[in-house]
């Protein structure tokens, strides 16, 4: 596999202590991956860092041999984030917020002209598809579809933007148990294999130890620091009690 993410010796500094403390790690493609950790261990302020929306204070980030800080807009688009507020656009109708994920492969005509009217609606349609929703649905205001519709139409999105690496944070938090089951399989069945047939590759952070089995590798964050980083068939009692323990 070959080396896509790698993160060096980064600090990230806040007025209340480190946010990440010394943070060494790689990413492989098609590497599944779970990150974890209680909250405010530092998951979210690392998948910022991955995708190079949050510059560290110190150490390097090489996303395929390129620094984070200064990818050109090809490189970036092929890192595919989705935040825990998914970030839809809540004045677009549904395939208008789809068809952000595509905004990086066109021009400023392109991105104008899907404000007016959405374009390319096959295209949205078979992102939609793929998540188990209707087509019928293209039209509708984001702010009009459930929360479960929201979190499909976000994946959608990811889909049309057609990302190698895709970072998720806490996709499922807040989720009921079945359509959480139901969210994390669209990721993994879904989202793992390109238009090319090459598989994707996939950091997603959570909290429910019941889907870290779901994943090839575990990262573990506390207090800033990796603790655990393991293939997930390693991780059991003693470790979960290291990684959420109060000591």
């Amino acid at each position: 596999m070959r080396r896509l993410l790698e993160i060096r010796g980064v600090f990230v500094h806040s007025s209340r202590g480190n946010r990440l403390n010394d943070i060494n790690l790689s990413i492989s493609s098609g590497e599944r991956v779970a990150l974890v950790g209680s909250n405010g261990s530092g998951k979210s302020s690392l998948l910022a860092v991955a995708n190079g929306t949050l510059i560290p204070d110190s150490g390097k980030v090489i996303w395929q041999n390129y620094s984070t800080s200064n990818l050109g807009q090809r490189q970036r688009k092929k890192i595919g984030t989705l935040w825990q507020d998914l970030r839809l656009v809540e004045e677009l109708n549904v395939a208008q917020n789809i068809n952000c994920g595509a905004l990086a492969n066109r021009n400023l005509l392109w991105a104008l002209a899907n404000l007016l009217k959405p374009i390319e609606l096959n295209a949205c349609s078979e992102c939609l598809k793929k998540v188990g929703l209707s087509s019928s649905i293209l039209s509708a205001m984001v702010s009009e579809i459930s929360g479960g519709q929201r979190q499909r139409v976000a994946i959608a999105r990811l889909l049309r933007q057609k990302p190698e690496l895709i970072l998720a944070d806490e996709p499922l938090f807040s989720l009921d148990p079945i359509l959480a089951e139901e969210i994390l399989h669209l990721f993994l069945d879904n989202t793992m294999t390109s238009d090319m047939g090459e598989e994707r590759t996939l950091l997603m952070s959570l909290h429910q130890p019941s889907f870290f089995r779901h994943f090839d590798r575990v990262i573990a964050l506390k207090s800033g620091r990796v603790v655990f980083d393991q293939p997930a068939e390693c991780l059991d009692e003693e470790a979960l009690a290291l990684i959420y323990g109060s000591a």
